[in-house]
């Protein structure tokens, strides 16, 4: 699994992207999320990234934020939502405008995204809330302090223990439980803590 790309912008045409890593380039598919934060062509950039193996081909793409790579991860697990949709939600506003919608249980503006039908925002509705409360527990400002890292391990932990077979909530709860010392610490960390508290509960 590719999980970032450090190398140079060579050229951009949302959703499409090259970059040049080590004289290989590397196209990737990106949310204009990305794209808004992307510097100019000829310069250097860092990607998080996710590759989606098909039959026909092995897609690459790439995010600017831990938060937005984390809710892709999180779209592509809900029934009838794959990668050109969960792209176009990412592009359609930001993580918290999603947020807003799921927590609102706001069928018509999620209808409103490209792709997404009425039973399709239905399933984004009941699928994702669970996912959703970890920001609940995190500022959107990744807590005074604290800096994108900081939430980004959390989110990147959440997504282990997701991986690791607990519901949502369960993973959820697990990463509260850890409290205000899950400040700076590191994803493994993070895991080991909240792994540590699910053996002792």
């Amino acid at each position: 699994m590719i999980g970032t790309l450090t190398g140079v912008l060579a050229g951009k045409s949302p959703p499409h992207l090259l970059l040049e890593v080590g004289g290989i380039g590397y196209e990737v598919e990106a949310p204009m999320s990305t794209f808004y934060s992307l510097p100019a062509i000829g310069e250097r950039t860092r990607l998080l990234t996710h590759l989606v193996v098909r039959e026909d081909a092995h897609v690459l793409y790439g995010f600017a934020t831990y938060e937005e790579r984390s809710l892709f991860r999180n779209l592509l697990k809900v029934s009838g939502v794959g990668p050109r949709i969960a792209l176009a939600i990412l592009s359609g506003g930001t993580s918290a405008t999603f947020a807003h919608a799921v927590r609102e249980r706001d069928a018509a503006a999620l209808t409103r995204i490209p792709g997404v039908g009425r039973k399709i925002a239905e399933r984004l509705i009941v699928e994702m809330r669970d996912r959703l409360e970890l920001a609940d527990a995190v500022p959107a400002d990744g807590g005074a302090g604290a800096g994108p890292v900081a939430h980004g391990a959390e989110a990147e932990a959440y997504g282990a223990l997701v991986s690791l077979g607990y519901k949502p909530v369960e993973a959820t709860r697990l990463l509260k439980g850890v409290g205000a010392a899950s400040a700076g610490l590191s994803t493994e960390e993070l895991i080991r803590r909240a792994l540590q508290s699910a053996v002792q509960s």
